[in-house]
């Protein structure tokens, strides 16, 4: 057997308005709706609603041998059912094929993995409430943001009762070993899936680099790396943002086309298999010990936490607002907690990255501020404001 899993990851966050140090005290209304609905309408209709389309089709046309699994954040859900229903609708008819699998995941995209265990459980059990409700899946197979892993996330994960995760294949920690086996953590006898980095790349970010040795990225050419990469008993996992159809890589760049081709040529042309994550667990044993003893991510070329977590900017954003959990658990007030769950997603630390060379665009490109230190300017003012809103209840509470 030789099989491919695709992957997608949706997530938009609820992004914070420019906040001013004058509207401290007086405004506690920190997101930037006008914004938010307007990212959602556009991706919406560029990328969500035309590629649910086209999986649809082909995995009616192909009779249930194809099959994707899609890993939805709590707060994207929220948006949709704010702003686009009809992209909810669309996923829901996606479900009913009984061909798609839904992930489980932190309910606001959130660092909680690393800075708060509690809250971390927390926004998992709320993820999984939320796509059962709105979905009528159940899930079982984890992947944390942004592909955040180590061994001591690994045995939280498994302690939640979930069959298996989904991380990143670090060739450091590989070494020899192949990315397109399944693996155990350290100390802990748990199904960890491994993200083909390569393959999914050439998808995500090379798809339209006229620059790139590999352009034009063929469904054929594509098709062939896959099969070549695959020993017998493997499975390539394909893991890419979903706004790479439409979004990042343009309708005119033939994305749309090559998405439509691919299962066929993949299942007719080279006698490969689709598995979702929870099959490849179900499917392959455990081949070896996948020992991240520090933390890896999916994101920039160092793929650790340098992305959210390295200069002082970032640091003292996050530290602040993990400083705040003692505080808002010891007030229970639902709308606080609310707010606070938000101020953790961790595009907001990913905004204040200065970072240089091709990592430096990718953040400028997702950032709505201006710079790293406006995103930093902005967060810090309504972090004091939510400070002092709390502080101010717990007084008269």
């Amino acid at each position: 057997m030789r099989s491919v899993t695709l992957c997608f990851q949706v997530h938009q966050p609820f992004r914070i308005k420019p906040y001013t140090f004058f509207d401290i005290g007086k405004n506690h209304f920190y997101e930037d709706e006008g914004h938010n609905q307007l990212v959602v309408d556009r991706v919406a209709d560029n990328c969500y609603l035309p590629t649910n389309k086209i999986l649809l089709q082909q995995i009616k046309k192909h009779k249930g041998l194809f099959r994707v699994a899609f890993s939805i954040s709590g707060i994207t859900v929220e948006q949709f059912k704010l702003y686009r229903p009809d992209v909810i609708d669309s996923f829901i008819e996606l479900a009913k094929t009984d061909c798609v699998e839904f992930l489980a995941e932190t309910y606001n995209h959130s660092l909680s993995s690393i800075f708060s265990k509690k809250s971390f459980i927390e926004q998992v059990d709320a993820q999984r409430k939320l796509i059962r409700a709105t979905f009528g899946y159940q899930t079982e197979v984890f992947r944390n943001t942004e592909l955040i892993h180590n061994n001591e996330i690994a045995a939280t994960v498994k302690e939640l009762g979930l069959k298996g995760m989904i991380t990143e294949g670090i060739p450091k920690l590989l070494g020899s070993m192949s990315t397109n086996k399944v693996y155990s953590p350290a100390h802990t006898s748990f199904p960890v899936i491994l993200r083909n980095c390569i393959l999914s790349d050439d998808l995500a970010f090379r798809f339209s680099d006229k620059n790139w040795k590999g352009y034009p990225l063929t469904v054929e050419k594509y098709a062939s790396w896959i099969k070549r990469s695959l020993k017998k008993n493997e499975n390539a996992t394909i893991y890419v943002d979903y706004e790479t159809f439409g979004e990042h890589q343009k309708k005119n760049s033939g994305i749309f086309t090559f998405l439509r081709k691919l299962p066929g040529v993949l299942i007719d042309d080279y006698g490969l298999e689709f598995m979702n994550p929870s099959e490849v667990i179900d499917t392959m044993e455990i081949h070896d010990v996948y020992d991240a003893h520090e933390t890896i991510s999916w994101a920039d070329v160092e793929k650790d936490l340098s992305a959210w977590y390295l200069n002082s900017m970032q640091k003292e954003a996050i530290e602040k607002i993990y400083s705040l959990e003692p505080l808002i658990r010891k007030m229970q007030i639902r709308k606080h907690t609310d707010k606070w769950n938000k101020l953790q997603t961790s595009d907001h630390f990913y905004y204040m990255s200065t970072k240089g060379m091709s990592d430096g665009e990718v953040h400028s490109y997702f950032s709505p501020f201006n710079s790293p230190h406006d995103a930093y300017i902005h967060y810090m003012n309504v972090v004091a404001d939510f400070e002092l809103e709390i502080r101010k209840k717990k007084l008269f509470k």
